[in-house]
């Protein structure tokens, strides 16, 4: 049976809700209570974890770093352990991307804090740091950048208002550079280059793009950025913000202090210090290529973005949603037809949720987006259309969609036609296993269903199960009118024995 931790969902609106960020460096955690659509925190969590330096060269994370973060998510979990499932949105980063897929990591994570989490892709992570930043700031019209400098990787965002119009996650951070550049914990002039050169390095490919972006200003967020801009101010290099010069400043002021052991800044936590080079070293490259000269600081990030998100959903204004749209109008879904499927899928469905353990109403959505994308696929090929649009819903940067949702609607729209999808199935999370075959069998029948593509035939089955065993009905003599239909269904009844479900229909 399905479990919790699979999909997130809303049933009801909750009045307090959180959110955990499981960075490549620290592992942030708010709490907020929400009242009449506004958001008030009313606790903060943070641990520098450090997650990053226990990756290992074979994707693994190292015992004692597990065993450390593991140990930040027990407490963190006492805080959140008692609130409902769908009130927490737990999200990880950088370093739990790079993470064997067969690593138990993740697993272990969920148990410790008692919620799911959901792996992010990188632009998905840049888009919910803009909506964060984007909150905390003045009104305005004005075209923004956003970058945000995390353990393993590095954010940056050009947007309006509350919307990101280009996104990009570069593969360097403060964490991934002082490994690569400090791991001696010498601090030298011609270290410093090496490390400023490796920034500029993963920059160059979209540089030119941000440059021509027409952002008019430019805004920093989370720890390092945060960190850099506490010690320029302390030192007097820079009144307000960070400024290029005081960048040079406290470039030339690592130099001298030789090693990372003897940086002695005012503004500077202990904890900061060991990575604190390599994160000078990103922001250097980054003003360097985009020509910034001047950078505000934002108090808001990753987590308060998502804080924001979940609003949204509970607003029923859920970038999932709007995703869906904008690739059905991409790929020139036929759009009519695609309703009917989703009509026809979610009938069965809700005839069926109870006895299959998937009443939550997040499998309803995912089932109604297979549905309404499962044609994606024609615009490249109709030749094996199933295989091109599941390529596109499990590698494209889909607003809003988690890794794992992303492949469970790939796993749907690939096996809503022949082959049952045996292997991508088995190959989902533990937890969305059993509720993807199911799905899928849903999927196909109402696909099936509407195979001659007629407005005025509207079939109204009736679906029992018992375990893996459907009974199909219709009415009247709808079936005997309908031999096509009647056909298929006895080839899709082959089909699905292979898959381990007996289908019988009258």
């Amino acid at each position: 049976m399905p479990t919790q931790t699979s999909l997130r969902t809303q049933p009801l609106p909750p009045d307090m809700v959180a959110a955990v960020d499981l960075g490549s460096n620290s592992f942030h955690m708010i709490v907020a209570r929400i009242g009449d659509g506004h958001l008030q925190v009313i606790d903060r969590l943070k641990e520098m974890v450090r997650l990053g330096e226990g990756l290992t060269s074979e994707r693994e994370l190292s015992p004692e770093v597990a065993a450390r973060a593991l140990a930040c998510l027990e407490r963190f979990g006492q805080r959140v352990r008692d609130m409902p499932h769908g009130s927490v949105r737990a999200v990880g980063t950088n370093t739990l991307r790079q993470l064997r897929p067969d690593d138990p990591f993740v697993a272990q994570a969920e148990a410790a804090l008692g919620h799911p989490i959901d792996v992010i892709a990188g632009r998905e992570e840049a888009r919910l740091i803009y909506l964060g930043v984007a909150h905390g700031l003045a009104a305005g019209t004005e075209r923004r950048l956003v970058v945000d400098i995390g353990g393993g990787s590095t954010e940056l965002i050009v947007g309006e208002q509350f919307s990101p119009r280009l996104r990009e996650s570069l593969h360097m951070g403060c964490v991934t550079l002082s490994r690569r550049h400090f791991a001696d914990g010498r601090i030298s002039a011609r270290a410093m280059e090496r490390a400023e050169l490796a920034g500029a390095l993963e920059v160059r490919p979209v540089r030119e793009l941000f440059r021509r972006s027409g952002w008019r200003h430019a805004v920093g967020s989370s720890g390092t950025i945060k960190a850099i801009a506490g010690v320029v101010n302390a030192q007097g290099w820079c009144d307000e913000g960070i400024s290029a010069e005081a960048l040079g400043h406290l470039r030339d002021a690592l130099v001298e202090f030789a090693s990372v052991e003897a940086i002695a800044l005012k503004g500077l936590s202990e904890e900061r210090r060991p990575v604190f080079a390599g994160g000078v070293a990103v922001l250097r490259a980054v003003f360097a290529a985009l020509g910034i000269e001047r950078m505000q600081v934002s108090d808001e990030a990753l987590r308060e973005g998502l804080i924001y998100e979940m609003m949204g959903r509970i607003r029923h204004e859920d970038a999932r949603e709007r995703t869906v749209r904008s690739l059905s109008r991409r790929f020139g879904v036929d759009r009519a037809h695609a309703a009917r499927v989703e009509a026809t899928a979610l009938s069965l469905y809700g005839q069926l949720a109870e006895v299959w353990g998937l009443a939550d109403p997040a499998w309803a959505e995912m089932l109604g987006w297979a549905a309404r994308l499962h044609e994606l696929g024609l615009m490249i090929a109709h030749s094996q259309y199933q295989k091109h649009g599941a390529y596109v819903l499990r590698s494209a940067d889909l607003s809003g969609f988690t890794r794992h949702e992303q492949e469970l609607l790939a796993a749907l729209v690939l096996g809503h036609r022949r082959r049952y999808p045996v292997t991508e199935l088995r190959a989902l999370p533990t937890g969305m296993q059993e509720a993807g075959w199911r799905l899928c069998v849903i999927l196909r029948l109402a696909v099936l269903m509407h195979r001659g593509r007629s407005a005025a035939s509207k079939p109204e089955p009736r679906l029992a199960v018992d375990d893996n065993r459907l009974s199909l009905g219709f009415p009247g003599d709808w079936l005997g009118q309908h031999p096509l239909t009647q056909l298929e269904l006895e080839e899709e009844a082959g089909r699905l024995a292979a898959a381990g479900f007996a289908l019988e229909f009258a």
